[in-house]
């Protein structure tokens, strides 16, 4: 149980000083272009502990699920030149003024100058854009450190026969006219680790297989290391009858209650994994395929949603690649750290790999184009730099700055939206949650 606790504070340390670096990149460039920072703070709701330096409070707050820098000006006011209304009519109306009053009242006598709203286009995107590349920066430290420190489990050959005997054959030795395996004669042998198939880099064993089984009578080549070489090896799968299986590996029967077979290729191999480092050019890829995984979660995110309430309100089983909260990845670390068959090694890489791993998806979830979210604030300053430029382009009058607190209410939806969406995530990680067992 201890272990189990040990491995759910270490990855909620891992989150928070994620987050805290997440907001420094916000907070240094703007500090750097004179923007005054009256806060910078972690967490959100009721301050347990703040201290200030300068002109900036820095503190903790009590709900550790996020954190925030306050800059002067965020929002321009109504009018160029003028000041933020406070009479208003109608809720949402009153949502965008209060947000300009706020904005307004940041703003110190003699610092007017000194605001978000008023830098150029390129500050603003730098600023925004810092906190995603703090947690960019981030990942890739801890891939390199999982990858090349630690390494991962790699595919290997863990078996080689040496004869080819027919799929019926309970035989476990070679009779004299059983002809030699072509992995045998391919010259492969159990250890190889295998970083390529058919120019297929790093693959699973089920790519694996599934060129052999197509490939008969072609050559399929081999990348492997063996005592540290790098070796390539050509081997001709054989056309053979084996029996079908299922994916959990079961033999499928006819109706006559007979194995049911295919002509495939065979060459006779097993597979195995075993621990090994990992070239620093493996972690560009491998940030590369978690920015894919995230990016098509983010836009099947509606199916993916009514797959985890189907599975928490019914009877259908989670998906373990879909969505988590903090709950759930709090679990599996949890499960993972208490694996004690597991070397201290391994697991410890699994829980850098996991803080790896939401930091990639806090990368490509904060530059969603949606206020709050960071790429909120770029998507306005993009749009600002457009009007800009069209007006400049027609000799038209400089339009100003882009109104966005009339997308406060927009941000309340948001925000709304995100609520409901974890707290399902997390009553589903609570009543179903996703194992690694």
């Amino acid at each position: 149980m201890l272990l189990y606790i040990l491995g759910i504070v270490v990855v909620f340390i891992g989150i928070a000083l994620s987050i805290g670096l997440h907001e420094i990149g916000h907070l240094v460039p703007a500090k750097l272009f004179g923007v005054r920072v009256s806060q910078y703070m972690i967490g959100f709701g009721p301050t347990i502990f703040s201290r200030k330096k300068g002109e900036t409070e820095y503190g903790f707050k009590a709900i550790p699920l996020g954190g925030y820098i306050s800059m002067a000006g965020m929002y321009p006011p109504a009018r160029a030149g003028g000041k933020a209304r406070t009479a208003s009519t109608g809720f949402f109306q009153t949502l965008v003024q209060d947000a300009r009053t706020a904005s307004a009242d940041s703003v110190l006598p003699g610092h007017e100058e000194r605001v978000f709203y008023r830098l150029p286009i390129w500050k603003r995107i730098i600023i925004m854009l810092g906190g995603p590349f703090m947690n960019l920066v981030i990942a890739v430290v801890l891939f390199a450190v999982v990858l090349s420190g630690f390494g991962t489990q790699q595919l290997s050959i863990g078996s080689v026969s040496a004869c080819v005997q027919p799929a019926s054959s309970t035989s476990q030795t070679c009779g004299p006219n059983d002809p030699v395996a072509p992995g045998s004669v391919a010259g492969l042998k159990p250890g190889d680790q295998i970083l390529a198939v058919n120019g297929v880099a790093y693959p699973t064993w089920e790519q694996s297989t599934a060129i052999i089984r197509s490939s008969a009578g072609k050559n399929v080549d081999f990348t492997v290391k063996r005592n540290g070489k790098t070796l390539t090896l050509t081997a001709v799968p054989l056309l053979t009858k084996r029996d079908v299986v299922t994916t959990s590996g079961a033999v499928v029967k006819g109706k006559d209650g007979k194995p049911v077979t295919e002509e495939v290729g065979f060459l006779g191999i097993g597979a195995a994994y075993v621990m090994a480092t990992q070239p620093v050019s493996r972690v560009l890829p491998t940030l590369g395929a978690n920015i894919g995984a995230d990016v098509q979660l983010i836009l099947n995110l509606p199916q993916r949603l009514v797959a985890v309430s189907n599975a928490a309100f019914g009877s259908q089983a989670r998906d373990p690649n879909g969505p988590v909260s903090v709950v759930g990845v709090g679990r599996i670390a949890g499960e993972v750290t208490s694996a004690q068959t597991t070397p201290f090694a391994e697991r410890f890489s699994f829980l850098l790999g996991l803080i790896a791993s939401l930091n990639v998806a806090l990368f490509v979830f904060n530059l969603v184009p949606l206020m709050p979210l960071d790429g909120g604030h770029v998507a306005g300053a993009l749009w600002e730099g457009i009007r800009r430029a069209f007006a400049k382009l027609f000799k038209r009058k400089d339009p100003g700055p882009v109104d966005v607190a009339r997308l406060v209410p927009l941000t309340l939806g948001v925000v709304m939206v995100l609520g409901a969406m974890s707290l399902l995530l997390i009553y589903a990680d609570i009543v179903k949650p996703i194992t690694i067992q």
